[in-house]
């Protein structure tokens, strides 16, 4: 990606000589044309973020000198097709959701301080057990294409990003070693039965090797009514020719009634020309009641007509049992019964 790269220089801004920082801005304006057709109702719409979420963010760091850094990242997402922007959560818990409307800081809103010993970052960023998800997804967990795991979590409303963070990275350059500890708060009052909720911790660690990665994490969030466990384990083998993906997942519910949610992903990018193949078979499904079951399979091409701008089309369909009702691309289908949907978009990066 192309991004535009504002440099100012501190002795220029702050009159101080030694140390130098940047700002950059960048983003990802995305749209797409999506149909869903299910047994109930068929949709179409003009869709955002179909092969990369709409975005507009801010990043910087400084230079501190003796191998340390401090650096700041503002990301908010947006929908393309009506220029709102994307909800938010504040302390990880159902409460804490805001509504669509103006841009907010969503996708990520950290400051960090990093050395030679790694990097303590602070703020609503990323959970470490949602990167086996969005990593070994071909469609990165967006559009039509997304992994059925993510579709279908049960990992509560820390599945994917977490507020009131704090993070700890382990530095580059470990022979391969990498890793990450996170600790996040539902900022509640003490003295009430519901204190603990939101609090929660992430923990992942993995190795790469050549074209050969993998990595595990395990995470928990705390309810009054039941923690959410969720682990996870995933591999990727880049042969140049083409990639190959998978990755196992599990959430448990530790509630009075307790179930569990398992699945999988198994996907592949094959580079062709100018442009990627991609194909993705994935699966989720709970031990709740009927224990309902969706599998997705998954079909795309990416077409680049430049660095920062591409043409793709995507088309999935799912299978539903034990009751489960998914549908495509905003469509409706009953229970048990199949739905399928395609996106045909553009998506152009700065």
């Amino acid at each position: 990606m192309k991004r535009k790269l504002i440099a100012l220089s501190a002795l220029a801004c702050c009159g101080m000589a030694g140390a130098q920082s940047s700002v950059t801005l960048f983003g990802i304006v995305d749209a797409a044309y999506a149909h869903g057709s299910g047994s109930a109702a068929n949709r179409t719409q003009l869709a955002s973020g179909a092969n990369n979420s709409s975005r507009l963010g801010f990043r910087g760091t400084e230079d501190l000198g003796g191998g340390m850094s401090a650096s700041f990242w503002l990301e908010g997402q947006f929908n393309t097709d009506n220029g709102t922007g994307v909800a938010t959560n504040t302390n990880n818990q159902p409460g804490g959701n805001t509504t669509a409307g103006g841009l907010t800081f969503n996708r990520r809103s950290t400051v960090s301080l990093a050395g030679p010993w790694g990097e303590v970052r602070l703020g609503r960023d990323y959970t470490g057990h949602y990167r086996n998800r969005v990593d070994t997804d071909p469609f990165g967990v967006v559009g039509v294409g997304a992994t059925q795991v993510n579709v279908g979590s049960l990992a509560g409303q820390t599945s994917t990003r977490a507020s009131n963070a704090i993070g700890y990275f382990l530095p580059p350059k470990l022979g391969g070693f990498f890793g990450q500890v996170q600790y996040y708060l539902g900022e509640n009052a003490s003295g009430t039965p519901t204190e603990d909720d939101g609090n929660g911790y992430s923990l992942r660690a993995g190795y790469q090797a050549g074209p050969v990665v993998v990595s595990a994490a395990y995470a928990r969030q705390q309810f009054a009514a039941g923690d959410i466990v969720s682990t996870n384990l995933g591999a990727i083998y880049d042969a140049k020719v083409v990639k190959l993906m998978a990755a196992g997942f599990r959430d448990k519910t530790e509630s009075a009634t307790p179930f569990s949610g398992k699945g999988y992903t198994l996907g592949a990018i094959a580079p062709v020309g100018v442009g990627d193949f991609k194909l993705a078979f994935s699966s989720y499904g709970s031990d709740a009641g009927l224990k309902p079951k969706t599998k997705k399979a998954a079909i795309g091409y990416v077409h680049n007509l430049s660095k920062r701008t591409a043409l793709y089309a995507t088309y999935a369909r799912v299978r539903n049992s034990g009751g489960a009702t998914t549908a495509l691309n905003g469509s409706v289908t009953a229970a048990n019964q199949g739905s399928s949907g395609y996106d045909l978009g553009i998506r152009h990066s700065f």
